[in-house]
This record gives C-alpha cells, sequence and structure tokens, in this order.
C-alpha cells in the first residue's frame, strides 16, 4: 500500500507500548487513514498474536513496523516531531487542538519527514520525550473524563491527518439512487394531490390556505425521484378510484 505524499513522510511513533493489543488496533487506524509508517520504541511484547488479531487486515503495517531502543532513534532523519499528551506541560512551546496540529504536521510533511508521537498506555509521554519534539498537542476531550484508549488517540489524529492531507471528494452517491424527477413531474403530482385532496373533501378550494405551496416545499426538500413520484401518483390514483373513494 503507498500512501500518498504528505502522509507518506509521516511516522506514527509509539513510546514503549504496554499491551501488543493497542499496537494491532493503531496499526489498523492508521491503514484505514493511509498511514502505513509505524515506529515502536521499546514495546514491551512485540511482535504478538493479539496485534495481529487486532490489526484486522493491516498485518502489513505491522509488518513493515521499525522497532527502536529510544525516541531519539526513532525520529532520525525528521525535521518536526509532534507529541500528542493528555496531559499540561510546562514548556514554551504552545500547544494546539488535534486538528491544528494535523494541519501544521502535514504542511511540515511538504518541507521533509515528520512524526506524530504517543506514549505508554498508563504515564504517556515523558517531559524528555516531549521535549524532542517541536510541537506538543492534545485532543479535545470533555474536562470530566479525558481518558482515550491509545488505539484511540491514534485514530483520531490520523483521521485529522487525512482531512488536511487529501480532499475527500463528494460522498459516495446513494445505492440504486433513481433519475431526479424533472420540475414538470413534480408540478404534475402537485396538481394531482389538490385534486385528489379536493375530491376527497379534505381541501376547500374556497380556503385553500397555505397547503400546496407547504407540499411543494416538502417535494423540494425531499428532491424527488422519478419512480418516487410515479409511486405517489399511482397511490393518488388508487385513491380516487378504490375502495378508499369517498362516498357521495
Amino acid at each position: 500500500m503507498n500512501a500518498p505524499l504528505p502522509l507518506a513522510r509521516i511516522r506514527v511513533v509509539l513510546s514503549h507500548t504496554s499491551h501488543p493489543g493497542n499496537i494491532g488496533a493503531a496499526a489498523r487506524a492508521m491503514k484505514t487513514m493511509g498511514l502505513t509508517r509505524l515506529v515502536l520504541v521499546n514495546p514491551k511484547i512485540f511482535p504478538d498474536p493479539q496485534a495481529d488479531a487486532l490489526a484486522s487486515g493491516a498485518v502489513d503495517v505491522l509488518e513493515s513496523a521499525q522497532i527502536c531502543a529510544t525516541l531519539a532513534e526513532a525520529l532520525a532523519g525528521t525535521t518536526f516531531a509532534t507529541a500528542i499528551t493528555a496531559r499540561r506541560r510546562g514548556l514554551a512551546v504552545e500547544a494546539l487542538w488535534a486538528r491544528d496540529a494535523a494541519a501544521e504536521l502535514v504542511g511540515q510533511a511538504g518541507q521533509g519527514e515528520v512524526a506524530l508521537v504517543f506514549g505508554n498506555e498508563t504515564a504517556g509521554l515523558s517531559n524528555e520525550e516531549v521535549s524532542l519534539c517541536q510541537r506538543w498537542a492534545k485532543i479535545p476531550t470533555d474536562a470530566e473524563f479525558s481518558s482515550l484508549n491509545l488505539a484511540q488517540a491514534v485514530q483520531v489524529l490520523c483521521y485529522e491527518l487525512r482531512m488536511a492531507a487529501v480532499e475527500p471528494g463528494a460522498p459516495p452517491p446513494i445505492n440504486d439512487a433513481g433519475a431526479p424527477a424533472s420540475h414538470e413531474e413534480v408540478e404534475l403530482l402537485v396538481a394531482h394531490l389538490e385534486r385528489a385532496a379536493v375530491g376527497s373533501g379534505f381541501l376547500d378550494p374556497a380556503k385553500p390556505k397555505r397547503l400546496i405551496p407547504r407540499m411543494r416545499r416538502l417535494f423540494a426538500r425531499a428532491a424527488m425521484e422519478k419512480e418516487e413520484v410515479a409511486i405517489l401518483r399511482g397511490m393518488l390514483s388508487s385513491f380516487e378510484t378504490g375502495p378508499y373513494k369517498k362516498r357521495e
């Protein structure tokens, strides 16, 4: 899997990970967003079957993962790194929210190799590790409960990186969507509805109020399809001629 630039220049670094399942889940989170470069700093257990199981189709990301002894080694060759931490840090460099940090990192990736750094599941990143990064960032979680699983945090940041790097385009079309109804077809439906409403006694033509304009507005919001217009007109015809026809 070849990630598009600048995603191909972004390393996701997990430092001193305790649980192999989190490594696998993080790899899956990365691959869904088009990132493939995983770097592990002194993981407690890796490789491991649990990592493979939770990778769920992203085992190739695990197989190509780089193993390093220190964060300094993991950052070798990078020109910019952002640390993700939930704790306040007494550092001179200002923190950014995750979305702004992702946009900044993507911009920096245009100049060279960059890294996104996550810490241990329980202790996070040490102050020394954070000091090796040019920027630190936070995910704007609820103040009453800010704890995120490591793989969840990786997913949030990888999503933000993708949105900053790749124009997603229009959402996929609805399956089996029909052709849109023309203005004339919708107007015939409106006229048919008005005729049926008057014929049933529901609408008094002397006091129509705003029924028809409201129906036009409803149909405009619905963006009617040809088949939908045909279904509604068929139902109206059935009501006009079938057993539900108003008896004189």
